[in-house]
């Protein structure tokens, strides 16, 4: 089955070419001419898009907006987003530039740049989706449960912050956590070693430190989750290097709150693999403030 894209924009040109270049390299397209037509396109379809491209300047709700609504829906807030705009104002450059090089494209664009960056975008998706199936297999042993959004309500705002290394001994090793609450009702140890694993058996031992930041779903404890992978130089380690895993949990991490995490977390593992002191509980609260803090 080919990857779908919704593509949103007010220019039956621009929509056609798109429309156009896309099918011809083996994707499927559905289209809107604006937001609220997009809307109603992702509420009508069965399975959300694979990626979305949308116009910012718009007549009605903008494409900021558009993305405003998309990420507060919990049933599509984990779509990749891609703004492709001939909007070039300081303003949309800084929000452009908060997003990510590859989410903020300006018109006339490059074929090739466009489709390359698509590509990406959809393999990082397939990776997130086959390590959140891992996960979910892997966890299945540990009884949560069924009523958990009823009984622990409260709990289910808790924001976890955790890094867990390997150990050529034990294998995953919790370094270190930080949450408000000791008495969750779900070990963080065992989750948080069931990351790693899910995404070492997908990535390869060899592939694991140079793998990127993904967001996943972690459907048996009803939360989010968000791990970042890297590594430095260790003579103790047998492969000569000590791979570490950052992972935050949550209840609702969508996709741009994901990119500004993973921010955070690369600020963090930068200051672990350069040896210099940190406040684990700072980045913590910096990762608690931004989920919750409204868009933009």
């Amino acid at each position: 089955m080919n990857p779908l894209i919704l593509i949103i924009d007010d220019y039956k040109d621009i929509l056609d070419t798109l429309k156009m270049i896309l099918e011809f390299n083996n994707f499927d397209v559905i289209t809107a001419n604006n937001s609220e037509e997009a809307l109603d396109v992702l509420s009508s379809i069965e399975t959300p898009p694979d990626l979305i491209i949308s116009d910012i300047m718009m007549s009605g709700m903008n494409g900021y907006e558009l993305f405003n609504k998309i990420t507060t829906n919990t049933n599509w807030n984990h779509i990749p987003f891609i703004f492709l705009s001939a909007k070039s104002s300081p303003e949309d450059i800084r929000f452009g530039k908060e997003l990510g090089v590859d989410d903020y494209l300006t018109k006339p664009f490059n074929e090739e740049d466009l489709l390359a960056i698509i590509r990406g975008k959809i393999e990082r998706k397939k990776t997130s989706q086959l390590i959140s199936k891992k996960v979910y297999n892997l966890l299945s042993s540990i009884n949560i449960p069924k009523n958990i959004k009823k009984k622990h309500k409260k709990e289910l705002d808790e924001i976890i912050l955790c890094w867990v290394i390997w150990d050529d001994t034990y294998g995953p090793k919790l370094k270190k956590y930080y949450s408000i609450s000791n008495k969750l009702s779900f070990s963080i140890e065992k989750v948080s070693f069931q990351l790693y694993n899910a995404a070492a058996t997908v990535y390869g031992q060899e592939g694991f430190s140079k793998a990127e930041g993904i967001l996943l779903n972690i459907d048996n404890i009803s939360r989010d989750g968000y791990i970042l992978f890297d590594s430095y130089p260790d003579i103790n380690q047998r492969s000569g290097e000590q791979e570490f895993m950052l992972g935050v949990i949550a209840l609702n991490i969508n996709y741009f709150y994901s990119l500004k995490i993973k921010k955070i977390l690369s600020e963090l593992s930068q200051k672990i693999k350069d040896n210099k002191d940190y406040d684990f509980q700072n980045y913590w609260e910096s990762i608690s403030n931004l989920l919750g803090s409204s868009l933009f």
